[in-house]
């Protein structure tokens, strides 16, 4: 019984502490955008010079 007068207290500071964390990532628009992180695989980035290396470097010669 006497652990109760532990546990508990501790149990309901870190659900509110979830709790506080959960409605901070609301606000903050955490979940504003579902479908453009499952949709921004499909994009082709091919397109993009910044993402392609080879493109920057000038063809070397093998040894």
């Amino acid at each position: 019984m006497n652990s109760l007068v532990f546990l508990i207290p501790i149990a309901l500071l870190l659900g509110g502490a979830a709790l506080a964390a959960f409605l901070w990532s609301l606000r903050s628009g955490q979940y504003d955008d579902l479908d453009g992180a499952a949709e921004r695989i499909l994009l082709d980035d091919e397109d993009d010079p910044k993402k392609t290396p080879e493109r920057d470097q000038p063809n070397k010669p093998a040894p």
